[in-house]
């Protein structure tokens, strides 16, 4: 079984990992969906907790967003916004 993201195989499981997996779940791929819909959630959330403090003390902004993908939006277009990698890459610098 492999696992895609735009046509790129990010996994690929055994006849042995697919086995082990259907004696303990219903569906793999409900899982794999749900255990995603997860990890999204709970990075919405920490992007939120830390921006909000951010963004409420910046003169420039009037207003924020109360719809989360907004309030995402606002963020990510912001040019003090990094990505992960780009953090990462800032620290090994």
């Amino acid at each position: 079984m492999k696992t895609q993201i735009d046509g790129v195989t990010i996994l690929e499981l055994s006849d042995t990992d697919i086995a082990c997996l259907r004696n303990d779940l219903l569906s793999i791929e409900e899982w794999i969906k749900e255990a995603i819909v997860g990890k999204v959630n709970n990075c919405k959330k920490r992007m939120i907790q830390e921006w909000q403090p951010k963004l409420f003390a910046d003169p420039n902004i009037e207003s924020v967003p109360a719809n989360e993908d907004d309030f995402v939006s606002l963020v990510v277009s912001r040019d003090d916004y990094k990505t992960r990698v780009e953090r990462e890459e800032e620290l090994e610098a």
